[in-house]
């Protein structure tokens, strides 16, 4: 959750920005497109994809199930870390709907790349996506990459005129941290590294 009242200056919006676009990128051809609202342009965003999620918003997709564990897991931190028991659908309702107002983040962001590039440049947007939030976390500023705004393209591409060539990826909330929310202050674990890196020495 972010203090929805405390702007982010746009001079450190712009140097980390800065930043992130030396990121590396397959023949130097930079596919990220990052579109970020403020102001009443963010706020008719928040509305709209609002008002499309209260009508039902889609179940989470896209993982197999070997993997669905580690998001059952992470839901029960963020969820106890708040004080809603699994069992209580109201209280879950409330917290995911937070997504899609950036959780109150005052600058929403939506991250797309060209629908004809491929994993590699996707893996370019990755980087120039890590170089900002490191950017940003440098400079006190909080983030929040966020796959849920995605599910609801038609929205995104309608307040934010972004263009039908481009396939719209993830959201990013940009803000300051509001220190009194409980699930910020959760640090949230990582598999040990030798299970995801393997040394090959002979």
């Amino acid at each position: 959750m972010f203090l929805r009242d405390r702007p982010v200056p746009r001079e450190l919006l712009d140097e980390a920005l800065a930043l992130a676009t030396r990121a590396p990128s397959n023949s130097n051809i930079q596919p990220w497109r990052l579109f970020l609202a403020t102001g009443p342009r963010r706020d008719r965003l928040v509305e709209a994809l609002l008002a499309q999620a209260s009508t039902g918003y889609p179940a989470t997709v896209g993982l197999p199930e070997s993997f669905a564990r580690l998001r059952r897991e992470i839901g029960a931190l963020v969820y106890g870390s708040m004080g809603i028991e699994r069992n209580d659908g109201e209280g879950r309702r409330i917290a995911q709907l937070r997504n899609w107002e950036f959780f109150r983040a005052p600058v929403a962001g939506v991250v797309c790349m060209h629908r004809d590039l491929g994993h590699a440049d996707s893996l370019a947007v990755g980087m120039f996506l890590q170089t900002l939030v490191l950017a940003l976390t440098e400079r006190g500023v909080g983030t929040c990459l966020q796959v849920s705004v995605a599910h609801f393209p038609d929205v995104l591409r309608e307040q934010l005129d972004i263009p039908d060539d481009l396939q719209i990826l993830c959201g990013l909330a940009v803000g300051y941290a509001d220190p009194g929310f409980p699930a910020n202050r959760l640090r949230t674990p990582r598999n040990p590294v030798g299970e995801s890196v393997v040394f090959l020495d002979s």
